[in-house]
């Protein structure tokens, strides 16, 4: 097969066996891999897609092999894999039964330090047609570093941020694909971009470069320049080589790149910010009591009848949208306070007879990513929105 390479300057493709191109690549110089190896399943089975029954077969790269061959293929690339990291670097593999367990034996023979076993839990698995097993709902991902003693790079902060302000672990509910991944073709085992999404925010800091030996559809490489990484992926199939070109190239659309980061950032787990407009003489009170007030009710401005309030893990405090200010909430929930005791300490409340009160630190906090907060809906109601609308993850 002819070797090609598609560049941009954050993204390479290079088309061409996965062995012969990592050679190809400087040692020491990738700051984290992703890599969807063959999971060797394709053997007649049957599953749904889209309502309907479908052979699982994706091609013959997939096909089973023998044992021995399943592990000699592992340890080489895996072996080769290593040199090109960085000494902290890591490697992420997804698979599943059929072959997971042979990639763990081999990162354990080649001097990998494994960090986690991510199991991922698909929100909408399609139906066990056999009837003789349980549902098949979930990959595993395994997180290793490059040596035992050598540290490595965790974003530990960030994923907190996105747990709603609680530690992460190691069951990430994600949905799969969706077809707004899919507008430039499709790939029979492309993985969700909020999957890398995930992973290279955990593993990684903007400008770093990302490898994936098993490229497919690109998805690892899209996920990473939409989150201000480099990217180098090595596909043998001239068709998919050309179609993560066309993803690639669809991110110049300016919309298009719009549409896809905001949609890979969704979490029904992430923390929300209360934006809560208070006059000037009010939020200055509120930064020396810790406290801060919507109506309860559901006269206009609750803040009890805003999707989103349960994961309400922060506080953007504003007047008519200007100065906007962020602060973490201390205590999780509310109390009901009426009008009165709010105007004994006070604040001007007096549109509702009863109030609820949110408890934050008064030490803002720093962020780089700023919403308009000038359009109406975000000046004279309790508004919540996303923590990731506030804070530019780094």
């Amino acid at each position: 097969m002819q070797n090609r390479n598609f560049i941009y300057p954050d993204f390479r493709i290079m088309q061409g066996d996965c062995m012969e191109r990592l050679n190809e690549i400087e040692d020491n110089s990738i700051d984290a891999i992703f890599a969807d190896p063959p999971y060797f399943l394709s053997n007649g089975g049957i599953s749904v897609q889209s309502g309907k029954q479908v052979c699982v077969d994706k091609g013959d790269w997939d096909k089973g092999g023998t044992p021995e061959y399943i592990y000699e293929f592992n340890r080489k690339w895996l072996g080769l894999c290593r040199s090109k990291l960085k000494e902290n670097g890591t490697i992420w593999i997804s698979g599943t039964h059929h072959n997971i367990h042979v990639v763990m034996r081999c990162l354990q023979e080649l001097g990998y330090k494994v960090l986690n076993t991510i199991t991922w839990q698909k929100t909408d698995p399609p139906p066990n047609l056999s009837c003789k097993y349980f549902n098949f709902s979930t990959e595993l991902i395994i997180w290793a570093r490059k040596s035992e003693k050598k540290t490595h790079k965790f974003n530990y902060e960030t994923m907190k941020q996105l747990n709603g302000g609680t530690q992460m672990t190691d069951v990430w509910r994600i949905p799969a694909v969706g077809s707004w991944e899919k507008l430039q073709g499709k790939h029979p085992t492309q993985k969700t971009l909020r999957l890398l999404y995930r992973i290279i925010l955990a593993s990684t800091n903007e400008g770093d470069t990302i490898l994936d030996p098993f490229s497919g559809s690109g998805t690892t490489g899209i996920a990473a320049n939409l989150l201000g990484r480099k990217y180098i992926g090595i596909e043998q199939d001239s068709s998919f080589a050309d179609l993560s070109l066309r993803r690639r190239q669809a991110l110049e659309d300016v919309q298009i790149r719009k549409k896809l980061y905001d949609k890979m950032r969704e979490n029904g787990q992430e923390a929300t910010v209360l934006i809560n407009h208070m006059r000037e003489k009010d939020r200055e009170l509120a930064m020396q009591t810790g406290i801060t007030y919507v109506r309860a009710g559901d006269s206009k401005g609750s803040l009890l009848v805003k999707q989103g309030f349960e994961r309400l893990g922060y506080i953007c405090l504003h007047t008519n949208g200007d100065n906007p200010q962020l602060f973490k909430q201390t205590k999780k929930g509310f109390q009901i306070w009426t009008a009165e005791a709010l105007r004994e300490l006070g604040f001007s409340a007096e549109n509702a007879p009863y109030y609820a009160v949110l408890r934050f630190e008064p030490k803002p906090i720093e962020y780089d990513q700023q919403i308009d907060l000038h359009k109406k809906k975000y000046t004279q109601v309790a508004h919540i929105e996303p923590l990731r609308y506030f804070i530019g993850i780094k």
